[in-house]
């Protein structure tokens, strides 16, 4: 049989022409995962430097200020000198458990970025159920807590294993309570659609005042998921030294503070695009119907101005969070496990309740 040349060079091409489409496909994937966490990474670094100047204003004192401008670059040097620090291992751990468990802790949490909608089609995965996979995800977190704390060998970091654990089943279920029930308002669990059921109305349209009650549960929850005072019961300094991190050094022991801030600035992310309007103006509709729209224009304008609504929002609400941890004391553990399944439980539910009937009685 006689092969034609022009057939093999024509079959060369068209394998090439597959091969860069591939590798173009790939690329196309690749550089919005890694522009979401550069902007995640940045986002921390800014949380970090707001937390340390709000607190020296609480505190009456001088924050942060001679690495870089106004203290910007004192996060990052802080990451740079525990990446350079020695990465101790105890000799009669669980050396596989403690070095995977901060890992867990940190993936888990950055999988929960890719549901969240930034601005106007600016969400890495729209997925039906988004709400709801975040909270499977992030119930992943404690598990790399408690294998940590587990680990080290440590009375006080298996104590604080154990503490993330309990305080996350007994917050997770007013949580998603509350999450449900903004669901059924919006008619769907997708993040961009619960954000647009929010865009009608402007300011008035938002769920914060459809859904006062839960907001309030949903705020609690969140900063007991994130073990923010008055709710660090998992590391609390007087009674476990440091909890699960006790035996942690070096890039692991940034790993869990890197995790910290990440779990807090989701939380107020989800907070923003769940109950205050995401990226959409405050603007009420009868006034100018024309602004509404101005984040859904074509080009770099509109996007620009969808991110830059979400994140001021985002990091008004992270006021909330850092005043506390300098307002309020520490609950027991009891006191922390009361709240959860005698108050805030029945709350949520009975809140569900209510959404669930109002909802029936409009259709």
């Amino acid at each position: 049989m006689i092969i034609d040349p022009t057939e093999v060079q024509a079959i060369k091409s068209f394998s090439r022409l597959e091969s860069l489409k591939e590798i173009s496909e790939t690329i196309r994937m690749l550089v919005p995962i890694l522009i979401l966490i550069l902007g995640i990474t940045i986002g921390v670094l800014v949380i970090v430097w707001l937390e340390r100047q709000i607190s020296a204003g609480i505190q009456q004192r001088i924050g942060p200020e001679y690495a870089g401008p106004l203290g910007i670059l004192q996060a990052l040097a802080d990451g740079i000198k525990l990446l350079f620090k020695e990465n101790l291992l105890p000799s009669r751990g669980d050396t596989r458990l403690f070095s995977i468990g901060p890992s867990i802790a940190v993936i888990s949490i950055l999988l929960s970025y890719s549901v969240i909608p930034f601005g106007y089609r600016l969400v890495l995965a729209d997925l039906s159920i988004g709400v709801f996979l975040w909270i499977a995800i992030s119930s992943i977190a404690p598990i790399g807590l408690l294998m940590s704390g587990y680990g080290s060998n440590n009375k006080y970091s298996f104590l604080g294993g154990l503490r993330a654990a309990a305080q996350s089943i007994s917050y997770e279920i007013p949580l998603t309570l509350c999450v449900l029930s903004i669901s059924l308002l919006s008619n769907s669990s997708s993040t961009v659609d619960i954000v647009e059921a929010q865009s009608k109305y402007g300011f008035w349209g938002w769920n914060l005042w459809r859904q006062p009650i839960g907001f309030i549960v949903f705020i609690i929850s969140s900063l007991a998921e994130c073990e923010r005072l008055p709710f660090d019961l998992p590391e609390a300094e007087e009674e476990l030294v440091a909890g699960y991190q006790t035996e942690y050094s070096g890039i692991k022991f940034g790993l869990f503070y890197v995790a910290s801030y990440l779990n807090l600035l989701v939380s107020s992310l989800f907070v923003t695009v769940l109950y205050l309007g995401g990226w959409n103006l405050s603007i009420p509709y009868i006034l100018i119907p024309e602004l509404l729209e101005i984040n859904k224009a074509s080009g770099v304008f509109g996007p620009t101005i969808g991110i830059f609504i979400t994140l001021a929002k985002t990091f008004l609400f992270l006021f909330i969070p850092i005043t506390t941890r300098w307002t309020l004391p520490r609950l027991r553990m009891d006191q922390l496990l009361n709240l959860g399944w005698k108050f805030l439980l029945p709350i949520s539910l009975g809140n569900l309740l209510l959404t669930t009937s109002s909802q029936l009685l409009s259709l």
